[in-house]
């Protein structure tokens, strides 16, 4: 399963925060940090706010940082968020989808990718923190 770019944003995002260990940090810093689009994370940022993974705090010394412990926080769960929920291939114009089987594994295999990134944690992928402060000079 290919993930969109999208998502992959997103986990650059909750990565960066989760290695600023609870500071506040800008859009700004996490696009430059990464190499992409600050106007595209906003959006990003935003959605993850609405879903409760962000929190944003206003001011003069605002900024964002993760909801709640990144430890809490599973890359399933955020998967499930930022993906859509179709399945992998397209069966609508397909002459054979009444007979065929493979939406049936396709959708079991989709279920199995996700079962094992539940068991992962934003924790776990952010594991080496002071790594991460190095590159992006947090």
């Amino acid at each position: 399963m290919k993930l969109t770019r999208y998502t992959d944003y997103a986990l650059r995002a909750l990565i960066y925060l989760a290695a600023n260990n609870g500071g506040l940090a800008s859009i700004r810093q996490i696009a430059d940090a990464h190499g992409i689009s600050q106007n595209h994370l906003m959006k990003i940022v935003q959605d993850l706010g609405s879903a409760g993974f962000v929190k944003t705090v206003r001011g003069r010394h605002g900024g964002l940082q993760l909801a709640r412990p990144a430890a809490d926080i599973t890359i399933g769960q955020v998967v499930r968020h930022t993906e859509d929920d179709g399945g992998m291939v397209d069966c609508g114009t397909c002459r054979i989808a009444e007979g065929c089987g493979l939406p049936a594994v396709f959708a079991e295999a989709r279920e199995a990718f996700l079962t094992v990134l539940d068991r992962c944690r934003l924790s776990d992928v952010a594991r080496t923190p002071d790594a991460f402060r190095h590159l992006f000079a947090v």
